[in-house]
């Protein structure tokens, strides 16, 4: 659509006379988005539509620095605002013009613009840093992983704090253009497709780009030595898979053999939870001790641990299942952790049981015997378990056998209808328990109060596992 380049002299001094209105209704943004769970975490006032970071990394110091430059909407007349950040800022500029800047509490940037920006002003924030990511600890830990060769940013709730200034939380959504000079012979690995990758005086730059919204915690950055495949899923998404170059030799044949099925995997999920949603898909296996893996939004974190004995296959259709649950229907809050642990893990049974392991039903049977009623397992709710237990195995386990339980009790093709139906509704946005739990009501037609209280919000073991 053209933009209008002559305005008339009456519309001009109309958009004059707006400002000092809307700098006089300003305030400063607040420093957390409201999760009950993290109330420091995110921000408030703005919204991030996209950033756009030039970064360089010497892997022999562990050092990254560069620009974060953010482009967003105020919500709110705006005298500051507050990025969540962990490195050291020497400059900030808001729509081109300096900015004060000063730290405050854990991960706190808080920034004051030359003048206040008024509420729907779309602004360029642009933040110059540098720092060594391993050295900083938040809260008691570090979400950087070095690695004998470079670096890896991978974390859950949080790790955007350790390599860009960011709106961190899953509500504010943004696409990403990640630029990344490395010395020639090392290699950057991030989320989407790579847009670009030259070398010159003796660095190497590379351009990846997710050009659908994404969550902070999702966008990932690995620096080192890899191994790089490519394949395509049936429908022809691009598949990028990444191995550090100095894994074990049994598990990097492990590692192959499972990441390698990811479009075979993607697939056959592709028919339960409908057309997957991104221009790209993959994952990685860097050489860290950590032993989780994350969803990070087409390039899956897989910590090597997974596959020193098996293929680590659950894992992989566990982390593909996010793409739908939590990384194109992201949770609202951070308590709504179910829709994306509970849906990732049944995910994972419905592909066992299409390889010609365990039902679902099976699965579900299997969990709910295995843990006697006064088994701690079952004082946490899946549906609110609590900051302190949010990736409980209950979360994950309880959590889909209440899946399971759902499926039998509204039926299967109320079911399946459901499974498609919650991704195409939030397709790139945010969902709730009590979202999921409306539509499900409505898809069945039945009233599931009382299934959902007592399956993900009473912290004792249900009577009955309904077609057990």
């Amino acid at each position: 659509m053209r933009k209008r380049v002559i305005a008339s002299a009456a519309a001009a001094l109309g958009f004059l006379l707006v400002i000092p209105a809307a700098a006089a209704d300003a305030g400063p943004g607040a420093p957390g988005i409201g999760d009950p769970y993290y109330p420091t975490y995110g921000n408030g006032g703005y919204d991030v539509s996209h950033y756009g970071l030039d970064l360089s990394y010497q892997p022999a110091t562990d050092t990254l620095s560069g620009t974060a430059t953010l482009r967003a909407t105020a919500t709110q007349g705006l005298t500051s605002f507050d990025l969540d950040f962990a490195l050291t800022v020497s400059k900030v500029t808001v729509d081109g013009r300096p900015a004060r800047f000063a730290t405050s509490g854990e991960q706190e940037l808080v920034i004051t613009p030359a003048r206040p920006i008024p509420r729907g002003h779309r602004t360029t924030v642009a933040v110059s840093y540098s720092g060594v990511p391993s050295s900083v600890q938040r809260y008691g830990f570090t979400s950087w992983q070095r690695t004998p060769d470079g670096g890896v940013a991978a974390n859950e709730p949080e790790s955007a704090w350790w390599w860009f200034p960011s709106n961190d939380h899953p509500l504010d959504k943004a696409t990403y253009d990640v630029n990344v000079k490395v010395p020639a012979g090392e290699q950057a690995v991030s989320n989407g497709l790579l847009v670009s990758r030259h070398t010159s005086g003796g660095w190497t730059g590379y351009h990846w780009r997710q050009d659908k919204p994404q969550a902070t915690y999702l966008a990932t950055l690995a620096l080192g030595h890899f191994d790089i495949t490519h394949s395509r899923t049936r429908t022809g998404v691009p598949v990028i898979n990444a191995y550090s170059t100095d894994l074990p030799a049994a598990t990097a044949a492990n590692a192959r053999a499972g990441v390698e099925r990811t479009g075979e995997i993607i697939d056959y999920l592709s028919g339960w939870f409908g057309p997957y949603p991104f221009d790209a898909a993959g994952g990685y296996v860097p050489n860290v001790p950590s032993h989780f893996s994350l969803e990070a939004q087409t390039r899956v974190f897989y910590s090597p641990a997974v596959f020193a004995t098996t293929d680590g296959i659950g894992t992989v259709a566990h982390e593909l299942s996010h793409q739908w649950w939590g990384d194109d229907v992201s949770l609202a809050r951070w308590s709504d952790i179910w829709l994306n642990e509970g849906f990732a893990s049944y995910g994972a049974w419905l592909w066992e049981e299409h390889a010609g392991g365990d039902s679902t039903r099976q699965a579900a049977r299997a969990i709910y015997d295995a843990h006697p009623a006064d088994d701690p397992f079952w004082t946490v709710e899946p549906g609110d378990p609590g900051p302190t237990r949010q990736f409980d195995d209950a979360v994950y386990d309880r959590g889909a056998v209440a899946i399971q339980a759902l499926r039998t009790t509204i039926g299967d093709h109320a079911f399946r209808a459901l499974l498609k139906a919650w991704p195409a509704r939030h397709r790139y946005g945010n969902g709730t328990i009590a979202e999921f739990q409306a539509l499900a009501e409505h898809l069945s037609g039945r009233d599931l109060g009382g299934f959902f209280q007592t399956w993900l919000y009473t912290p004792a073991k249900p009577a009955v596992l309904p077609g057990g």
